[in-house]
């Protein structure tokens, strides 16, 4: 069974929603903590992990090593 996998917004200022500094991947069944340790806040903006390296702002380092030995390769549609 596949696990399922979002993105978290880290903010520049945290707990103040703005201007995203990191996105981090958060595990389903792991709460609100990132696959690298970090605990996310809640509210924060989320998004589906197929937009994993497709943003504007950078993404953790960590949590893509992660998550990148987790997923299935996708090849382009």
């Amino acid at each position: 069974m596949a696990t399922s996998h979002t993105m978290w917004a880290e903010y520049v200022d945290p707990g103040e929603p703005g201007a995203v500094k990191w996105w981090h991947m958060v595990r389903e069944g792991d709460g609100n903590v990132a696959m690298c340790g970090k605990e996310m806040g809640d509210g924060v903006e989320r998004r589906s992990d197929r937009e994993w390296g497709n943003t504007a702002e950078p993404s953790c380092h960590t949590c893509g090593a992660m998550y990148l030995r987790e997923v299935p390769y996708r090849a382009a549609a």
